[in-house]
């Protein structure tokens, strides 16, 4: 089955949904692009299905095509191999303006999509994959020496029975890091359509790849593909599967603290406050990370006590280790091991929820 045709199918079983789906009257927020981003994105998380609506309407009213984008970054980063189902129909919904307003119209198929993708299991493999690939300490040499290799020999690798990071780096390369640029990934020319042809050619199922093909082809994220390497290793059932701890959380006007984070300037003018105060995480960092990393090495951190937590979490062994390989291992020179660090904001947690209602 070729790709348009499986968009085809997929755009057909979208329109079925919506035809058993009654959209809730819009309720916008009045903030700013960058925070109603992060609130659709953690509220999906956390299945909190009021907040992402909200944060749902506030970007289709300032952005459309920003709330499109963000929304299938969000189902192959965040519900994963964990519902691949969900992840095709967000897919499907990509296809244009026109093609929604037949279907009825950016609101209908938005708050489907997201109330689908807030009840929807999930599984964050796919993006530790990518971050322990990216930053974990032992695979530095990987990322150098696989640089200068051709197509053909980073497929191979791809292929390969080495560990998955260094074949996630593989396949990052193949695609190319002009297009997926990465500090840690020197800058060279990939072939993506090669790619994702040898993926099929791979035995991996055609109609993901061609999901993933379609994805990267929207939003230009690796997290795509590596959404298919994971697939391929995925047990049939999940080990477990339950809600995160999440820590206690608090109001700041119309939203909870916990959409403020580092990639906004609210998030990062209350971390900046919390670095000041006197307590154990604050000292902590002041005291390990030099101060022109504080502020992205504390929201690092934060993303781990906090932003990354999943309700409904679809769990399972290779997935917990690259996890735990991303959040304990892969915080730079001066955190080799982030255990105590995590505890100490995950306790002072309180105490940044009171700079984000200063803030």
């Amino acid at each position: 089955m070729n790709g348009p045709e499986t968009l085809s199918i997929l755009r057909h079983e979208l329109v079925q949904q919506l035809l058993r789906h009654e959209p809730p009257v819009p309720d916008p927020l009045d903030i700013s692009p960058w925070l109603a981003m992060a609130l659709l994105q953690k509220a999906i998380r956390r299945g909190h299905g009021q907040f992402a609506l909200q944060a749902a309407a506030t970007l289709l009213q300032q952005s459309q095509e920003r709330f499109w984008r963000r929304a299938c970054s969000i189902a192959f980063e965040d519900v994963g191999i964990a519902d691949c189902d969900t992840i095709s129909l967000v897919t499907a919904s990509l296809a244009g303006k026109s093609f929604r307003a037949k279907i009825g119209g950016e609101w209908s198929v938005a708050s489907y999509l997201v109330e689908r993708m807030c009840n929807a299991q999930k599984c964050r493999s796919a993006d530790d994959l990518l971050m322990t690939a990216e930053r974990h300490p032992a695979f530095e040499k990987t990322r150098l020496s696989l640089t200068f290799a051709t197509i053909p020999e980073l497929l191979a690798f791809v292929r390969s029975d080495a560990a998955l990071p260094k074949r996630a780096l593989a396949l990052w390369y193949a695609l190319g890091t002009d297009r997926c640029p990465s500090p840690q990934l020197r800058t060279r020319k990939g072939s993506p359509q090669t790619v994702f042809d040898d993926l099929c050619e791979a035995g991996h199922p055609h109609t993901l790849v061609e999901i993933a093909r379609e994805g990267f082809r929207r939003t230009g994220q690796v997290l795509c593909p590596l959404v298919v390497l994971l697939a391929s290793l995925k047990p049939e059932q999940a080990t477990l599967i339950e809600d995160d701890d999440f820590p206690p959380e608090t109001m700041c006007g119309p939203m909870p603290g916990w959409a403020m984070d580092v990639y906004s300037r609210e998030g990062q003018r209350a971390l900046r406050r919390f670095l000041g105060r006197n307590c154990d995480a604050a000292r902590w960092v002041r005291r390990h990370i030099p101060p022109a990393q504080r502020i992205k090495f504390l929201g690092d951190i934060l993303f781990a006590v906090e932003g990354g937590l999943l309700r409904n979490h679809y769990r399972w062994p290779l997935a917990d280790e690259l996890r735990r390989l991303w959040e304990i291992e892969s915080q730079g020179p001066y955190c080799p091991n982030a255990t105590e660090i995590i505890s100490l904001l995950r306790n002072d947690i309180a105490l940044l929820n009171e700079e984000r209602q200063n803030v």
